[in-house]
């Protein structure tokens, strides 16, 4: 396998550092085996939450905090609910998940929630990275993995969320499936009227077709809500051994084909645009295409996705309006990282791709 460095730590971004003696003086007060923390550095990737690397003199920590600017924006920046949903996922069976080591709401280490975890040492794939690995992995190497992919969201989708060892909370406690369908569209077009920067018609135009074309149901099932390959961590002599999913900050229970449908709205093919291959690597060659990706999944799980559109055209909106929120937040002067300054084009382009499959009929 190529020998390739993907998701190493750098220098933390101006305005983003963290206080390391208050840091070690709370954990020291909580923890008082834990080791001090001698050095912190910052992981580049994600456009969500900030993500830090902790070194011990033995050990090394990931610690995970909101991003600044973002106390408007609840769900996906609940530190402790994340913290809450590792814990208990500790006691399911599931064990591709890095483990929880302590929470705090306490505001004054670093102004907001936090957690930390043990890192989980492996190969985190990158989207920027594809330049290097298409002419270095074959594609049977990328067909495996994007098996495993699919094979793994079935495995977490099989997670009994009913049963509890009685010392954790059942993980249904995590969310109210009953409505959840109607309660995402609902709630993710009011997200995109709160933080709304232009006149986007077709965004409104998914909106509507959402509300008016709502599925029955399926069996609620544990969903995790941002699954793609940068999410996972992978065995760096095996790269279709999944070690380890991460950012599980969305996670709940709920028709597990909502889950499927965003993660297929990630999966980029060889033919969609440059912003939509920012998303995922899926578009290298080998990797299942999305309709292969929904074949696969219901041949393993049993489930029907003969409406796979549906859930795919969500999962295209709610993309849509989580990179308008960080589109706003830029625009507000809450966070000056160059990075979100185009982000609106991609909100057009991706809501214009889930207009053009509703008006095929077909994923797009």
């Amino acid at each position: 396998m190529i020998a390739i460095k993907i998701d190493s730590p750098t220098t933390i971004r101006q305005g983003e550092e963290i206080d390391r003696a208050k840091l070690n003086d709370f954990i020291k007060s909580a923890l008082p085996d834990f080791e001090s923390v001698i050095e912190i550095s910052q992981f580049p990737g994600g456009y969500s939450n900030l993500t830090y690397l902790l070194k011990t003199a033995n050990k090394a920590y990931v610690l995970r905090r909101p991003p600044f600017g973002a106390k408007d924006i609840k769900g996906g920046h609940d530190m402790g609910r994340e913290y809450k949903i590792l814990s208990a996922l500790q006691t399911s069976g599931y064990q591709k998940i890095p483990k929880p080591v302590i929470f705090t709401e306490d505001e004054a280490v670093m102004g907001c929630p936090f957690y930390i975890m043990e890192r989980v040492e492996g190969i985190i794939l990158r989207a920027k990275d594809a330049p290097k690995l298409i002419d270095n992995v074959s594609p049977e190497m990328m067909r495996k993995m994007s098996e495993a992919l699919c094979d793994n969201l079935v495995e977490l989708h099989a997670i009994a969320i009913e049963v509890t060892d009685g010392q954790q909370p059942a993980l249904i406690s995590i969310g109210k499936p009953e409505g959840y369908i109607q309660r995402q569209v609902e709630g993710w077009h009011k997200r995109y009227l709160a933080s709304q920067t232009d006149e986007i018609p077709a965004l409104d135009n998914l909106a509507n077709w959402l509300k008016t074309h709502l599925p029955a149901e399926g069996k609620p099932t544990l969903i995790h809500n941002d699954y793609k390959y940068d999410n996972m961590v992978l065995n760096a002599n095996d790269w279709s051994d999944i070690l380890a999913v991460l950012d599980w900050e969305m996670t709940t229970v709920g028709d597990p084909l909502m889950d499927l449908g965003t993660t297929l709205s990630y999966w980029a093919e060889a033919n969609d645009g440059m912003f939509e291959k920012g998303f995922n690597l899926s578009w290298l060659p080998g990797n299942l295409t999305r309709q292969e990706f929904a074949e696969r999944y219901a041949e393993k799980s049993g489930r029907d996705v003969s409406n796979i559109l549906y859930f795919y055209v969500f999962g295209l909106f709610k993309n849509s309006v989580v990179i308008q929120q960080i589109y706003s937040r830029y625009k507000k002067g809450l966070t000056t990282d160059e990075r979100f300054a185009d982000l609106i084009y991609g909100v057009k382009a991706l809501s214009k791709k889930g207009v053009n499959s509703v008006d095929k009929g077909k994923m797009l």
